[in-house]
This record gives structure tokens, sequence and C-alpha cells, in this order.
């Protein structure tokens, strides 16, 4: 049965804190950190935002958007790894809050930063099987890396909703693929701050084997080339990653040329391959082919074959910010109010 995005919505934090000013603070090359990333600055998240505003607030857009009415939706599922509580669920507050309750199913994903891709999948299925009518995936993180740490470079902020149903489909699904192994090159013990990861062992053996199998994967059974994509997007844990294992694939900078949002805003984890999808259907036309490989540490990868239908000439942007605008705005923190803002400063006991 036909289904794919029937709409969408992204939200990014204002806030924004440069490789350069995070270096001056740390006596590191800051400017050679983000050139070496591909990193200009990344967003940050004010003091009163968290996954669940953020989630809230791509998700109104996209029901607005669509003109979908919050009541017809039967899925809630927001993917993070940044998830207000421990014990609690982000996602019954989210639909809450867009008026979706109480004659629907919800539901928090973990997979690092393929929680998201996870959530579509789940989606997907629900409505193609005629379950739901709506499903809505999230992915949402404000994930941070210890202070000093390469992380504190990359890790920001922000979050997209993805509408999933049957009509009106601007984004249709051909086909997904995932590909998964146990690979631990990032990792967050219960009751740790900050994330460990695997230093160089992050690339090759975790993201590239990956990303790279899952795309050759999703392309070996729909009898596709990199030739036969307008547009690609992958996850983007920097702006380095996507664009070396693009290039290994043999895709054009053209046709990575919107995907890629982790130079302007920095790494949004479980949100950044569908900000980065968000930006290209800002962009795409109808009948375009797009393909889309997430990556989530632990680890795997989700692929999905997208073709833009004649819908996506029609849809109303009108409501929220193009990705864009987000990329292109923002305002710059000194390292003292992003600490501030980010808790990185714990007082002592009196």
């Amino acid at each position: 049965m036909d289904a794919g995005i029937v709409s969408y919505g992204v939200y990014v934090p204002r806030y924004r804190i440069t490789p350069v000013e995070i270096g001056r603070v740390w006596g590191v090359d800051g400017a050679a950190m983000g050139q070496g990333l591909n990193i200009e600055r990344k967003s940050v998240p004010g003091p009163d935002e968290d996954t669940i505003t953020i989630s809230t607030e791509a998700l109104r857009v996209a029901l607005a958007r669509g003109k979908i009415d919050p009541q017809s939706v039967g899925a809630v599922y927001v993917g993070s790894e940044s998830h207000p509580y421990a014990v609690k669920p982000t996602a019954t507050v989210v639909a809450h809050a867009v008026g979706a309750t109480p004659n629907l199913t919800a539901a928090d994903f973990e997979f690092a930063c393929k929680a998201g891709t996870a959530a579509i999948q789940t989606c997907l299925g629900l409505v193609r099987s005629e379950m739901i009518r709506y499903g809505v995936a999230i992915g949402t993180d404000t994930s941070q890396g210890a202070p000093g740490d390469a992380l504190e470079y990359s890790a920001s902020a922000g979050g997209a909703a993805l509408v999933i149903g049957r009509e009106p489909v601007i984004a249709r699904v051909l086909h997904t693929q995932s590909y998964t192994t146990d690979t631990p090159d990032f990792w967050r013990r219960e009751g740790q701050r900050y994330p460990s990861h695997g230093g160089r062992f992050t690339g090759e053996p975790a993201y590239f084997r990956h990303v790279a199998e899952c795309a050759k994967q999703t392309m070996a059974h729909q009898g596709t080339t990199p030739q036969d994509y307008a547009h690609v997007v992958f996850h983007q844990p920097n702006g380095k990653f996507p664009r070396r294992v693009g290039t290994q694939l043999g895709f054009s900078d053209e046709q990575m040329r919107y995907g890629l949002v982790t130079p302007s805003i920095g790494n949004t984890y479980s949100a950044a391959a569908l900000i980065g999808l968000a930006n290209v259907l800002d962009h795409a036309a109808p009948g375009e082919r797009i393909l889309v490989v997430g990556y989530g540490s632990g680890a795997g990868s989700d692929a999905f074959d997208l073709e833009a239908t004649d819908a996506l000439a029609g849809f109303d942007r009108s409501v929220g910010l193009p990705v864009q605008q987000f990329l292109d705005g923002g305002v710059e923190l000194p390292y003292s109010v992003y600490a501030k803002f980010r808790g990185k400063i714990h007082m002592g006991e009196a």
C-alpha cells in the first residue's frame, strides 16, 4: 500500500557557539578543530528547552502544515538519547501538548542517533497495515560532550517530526533497509553525565561500515545506482564523515548539498538525518528520488529509498520556518553563558 511522509516540521534552538570559542577556553586551536570536523558552529538549547519542548514545536508545525487533526494521529514515537526523564515517557507529554491524546499509542525510542529512523519504520508498518491513519516519528536530542572533549565541539540540539500516512503522500517510501551489529563505539552508562566514545574506532568499523553496507544493500535491492538519486542524506556526527562516505559510494557534492546540515548547526544526533531530509524536502521536485541512511552507535543503520510525489509541489510550508533559515540564523554565545545554559557548572554542597 502506498505510504510515506505526508508532512514534516523542524525546530532548532536559536543559540549557537563556535569551535573557536570552545577552543579558546580549553587552550585548543578551535579553528583547526572546526575545520577538521567541518563544523562552523553548533546549536545550543536555551535553559527552558529540552527534547519535550523541541519535539512539541516541530510536531505542531508538521500538523499545521499538513492540516492534520491531532485526533487522527494513532501513534507518537519520540526517538532520542537525551530524554528529560529516566522513568517517564517524553512521547506522552508531546502527544498531550498537541492534542493527540488519549486514543493513541505512544512510546520513547532509544538507539543512539538512529532512534528517529527506527520510529519512522515502526510508523510505516502500522500505517501500511491500516492499524492507524497517521503515525508521528520524531528525532530529537539535546546531547552534550564532556567539557574539553572532542564531542563538545559537535554535540548540539534540534528536532524533526515526520507524519507518516497514506494520503496525501509528499514523499513515498519505496523501500526501507537496516544493517545492525553489536559494535561498541559510543555509550553512556546509567548515572554518567557525559557519553564515552571509542575515538578513531567510531569511524571505520562503526559509522562507515554500517552506513556504506546499508546503502549498498538498499541500492542492490532496488536495482539502483547513486546516479538514480537526486538527493542523498546520511547521518552526520560531523560534517566530514557523511561527505567521505558519500564520495566513497559514488555520490556527488551536488547530491549531498541539501542533506548536509551539520556544518551550520552541529550534530543533532537523533534528529540529524531527519533535519537533513527536511531540508531536502524543502528543495526537492516531484519525481526525484531521495536516499536517506541513518546511523546509530551500538550500532546500526536504517535506509529509506524515497520518491517525491506531485503533492510535494503544493505542500504548504507557510507555517514554521524553512530549514535553511535555521541554518543561517542564530545568536552566538560566549562559553560562560553556554556553560550556564547546559548545566556544566556544578556547585558543591554547602
